[in-house]
């Protein structure tokens, strides 16, 4: 059975971090409602965001300590204020830039925030949160016990890695684990009130969304972090050795982003011993994430063919192998579990037939960036090669800004692209916007940093380099107000505004 295929669409690649505001990052407060307002204005369907768990290494969404929990750095302040759980005071004193994110300083402002509200919903404030709490700590169990757990733990080591922890704590003893879990109750309880907030405030953006026409596309990476309570808890679905500790990990070979590779370092799936359990950790994995999001960006969907394995002792992804993923035994079951296949399948960098054949079985949008198009007219990433069945972006959160990638381009690349698209406006980021838009693709995306004709300096990730990535903010007085009917006239110009049917 295939998927119907999304409606023709289009809409804006933001991560939440990114939003304007007080608190050193973007947040689920009034900053975030008033953005939906302006997706809306704007006449958007889409609103794409990174992964939403938390950040481990080099603050990257893709290393997250799990796969279900949410980051408690997007905490609203303002928005727990009203709930009667904390006080303007707590960040009086607070001073924290608005135009990056520095982890080192929102991490811990965060923490407090999140202490403090546990604190006055202990003492008794809130109260008519108690029974919302209740029952959330019951449907959430399989994966919040084992979440707040590890944090606990981890922060009572000091913040110590999982391969770093003592024996019998990372091999999940049960005498240890009885000893921690009553030794950090009050903690353990602390990080699930945390977890319950933020589900609350996300569920109530995700409605007010909801109302006003916008979706959500999230982003599911395709591996976990090796620090993580998914890792800790589920041993048994990855190559690990007797020590917990991976026998390979996975990246990329050398590509167009790194001539060594990527080296990402995630453990890989065991996929026989997952087939054996009817994929149950995929399957509560995505049904997790279809309650925050409507569509789901699957990265790296080139693994589920094939994935690169590394050997653990590798510091470059120049060795490896290919080696058979799960293919469509995966996502048979996902259908079966879940009804549906509500995914877009990034398949971008070296795509062989049998990933295109697993794409096109299950009816999924593939994506087209138009910065990867300048190999030549076949270029699938020509706007004039699009199919229907795709969707296709400006650039993504790896790629520089349209802007900034622009300035790079040779003379001859730059008249060529001229030469594709038409005579330009004399802004390119707008001019590869008109295009996508113009295109057979069923959704076209652009992060918001071409919206706003932003340079590199505005660029959110370079992969290959581990640090100084997804700070990227975008101040209120950098919002070009003409921004607004200026994509909306495309929108609609370009046929990409859904009709709603009537309930009459």
């Amino acid at each position: 059975m295939s998927a119907p295929m999304l409606p023709r669409s289009s809409g804006i690649l933001l991560h939440p971090t990114s939003l304007p505001g007080p608190f050193g990052i973007g947040d689920l407060g009034p900053t975030a409602y008033r953005w939906v307002e302006t997706l809306a204005a704007m006449k958007q369907s889409w609103w794409q965001v990174l992964p939403l768990g938390p950040t481990g290494a080099g603050d990257s969404p893709y290393q997250s300590f799990s796969a279900f929990a949410g980051s408690i750095n997007l905490l609203s302040p303002e928005l727990l204020r009203d709930d009667g759980l904390v006080s303007a005071d707590l960040w009086a004193g607070e001073s924290l830039p608005d135009d990056h994110v520095d982890y080192a300083r929102v991490t811990p402002f965060k923490s407090k925030l999140l202490r403090a509200a546990w604190g006055a919903f202990r003492g008794g404030r809130a109260p008519a949160l108690a029974t919302d709490f209740e029952r959330y700590r019951a449907a959430e169990a399989s994966w919040l016990n084992d979440y707040a757990l590890f944090v606990a733990v981890r922060d009572a080591l000091g913040g110590r890695s999982l391969v770093e922890w003592p024996a019998d704590v990372l091999r999940r003893d049960p005498v240890a684990l009885a000893a921690l879990e009553k030794q950090l109750a009050d903690e353990v309880l602390m990080h699930k009130f945390g977890q319950f907030l933020f589900d609350r405030q996300w569920g109530a953006l995700k409605a007010f969304a909801a109302a006003r026409g916008v979706k959500l596309v999230g982003d599911a990476p395709i591996f976990v972090a090796l620090d993580s309570s998914d890792v800790w808890a589920n041993p048994d679905q990855f190559l690990l050795d007797p020590d917990r500790m991976p026998k390979v990990v996975a990246g990329v070979p050398p590509d167009y982003f790194s001539e060594d590779g990527q080296h990402w370092g995630n453990p890989i799936y065991d996929w026989p011993r997952m087939e054996q359990t009817g994929f149950a950790w995929w399957c509560a994995r995505v049904r997790r994430q279809l309650k925050q999001v409507d569509l789901i960006r699957l990265d790296h969907f080139r693994g589920f063919c094939q994935a690169w394995h590394i050997p653990a002792k590798e510091k470059t992804a120049r060795i490896g192998e290919w080696i058979d993923g799960p293919g469509i035994k995966l996502f048979e079951r996902l259908r079966t579990a879940l009804g549906g296949l509500p995914l877009i399948a990034e398949d971008l960098g070296l795509i062989t037939p049998d990933v295109v054949a697993l794409r096109d079985a299950l009816a999924l949008p593939g994506m087209r960036v138009v910065q990867f198009a300048l190999e030549g007219p076949h270029s699938l990433h020509w706007p004039h090669n699009y199919v229907p069945n795709s969707a296709c972006y400006t650039g993504t959160h790896d790629n520089d800004t349209v802007n900034g990638w622009h300035t790079t381009l040779t003379d001859r690349d730059r008249n060529y692209l001229t030469l594709t698209l038409g005579k330009g406006s004399g802004d390119p980021a707008w001019d590869v916007i008109r295009a996508a838009w113009a295109s057979v693709a069923s959704v076209a995306v652009a992060p918001l940093q071409d919206v706003l004709s932003l340079g590199s300096e505005a660029r959110m990730n370079r992969p290959g380099i581990a640090t100084g990535n997804w700070r990227w903010r975008f101040r209120a007085d950098q919002f070009r107000p003409d921004a607004i009917p200026r994509l909306e006239e495309l929108t609609r110009l370009f046929n990409r505004i859904p009709v709603t049917k009537s309930t009459s």
